[in-house]
């Protein structure tokens, strides 16, 4: 049974948590699902899409953190170099801002749907922001 639920403007994705791995990011994660926000494709990362969160203190340090994210992995950036930020890869990632490679805490994994999450995060793209939520499973 999946931890977390995700609805990308109405496509809905099941996660799991990476507790062996990332259990502070997880437990973090956790004190603040559900969420709602909007995601907007990367910039310089690849095939990926984000939730800029600007100056929010996560109070976290880095866990089980990637720069390559593979598809249907979720990472959290808990901010330093660049603002805080989830990264959602949908294909070929490398984490990165204008300031250069960064590194994010893996902390949920998309493991069913990852032909519709490309399709979603095409749809990013080419048609701009979508609303998305985070809702315990």
């Amino acid at each position: 049974m999946a931890d977390v639920i995700i609805d990308i403007g109405g496509e809905i994705f099941e996660a799991f948590y990476e507790t062996k791995d990332a259990p502070k990011t997880v437990a973090r994660f956790r004190d603040f699902v559900p969420y709602s926000n909007r995601i907007i494709h990367v910039r310089w990362s690849g095939e990926a899409c984000w939730i800029p969160m600007g100056d929010f203190d996560l109070g976290l340090g880095f866990e089980n953190a990637t720069s390559y994210p593979a598809p249907g992995q979720v990472i959290v950036y808990p901010g330093g170099v660049s603002e805080t930020e989830i990264l959602i890869a949908y294909g070929p990632t490398c984490f990165a801002s204008k300031a250069g490679q960064l590194a994010g805490n893996h902390v949920l994994t998309i493991r069913e749907g990852i032909d519709r999450l490309a399709v979603v995060g095409r749809s990013v793209l080419w048609d701009g922001a979508k609303p998305i939520t985070f809702r315990p499973a």
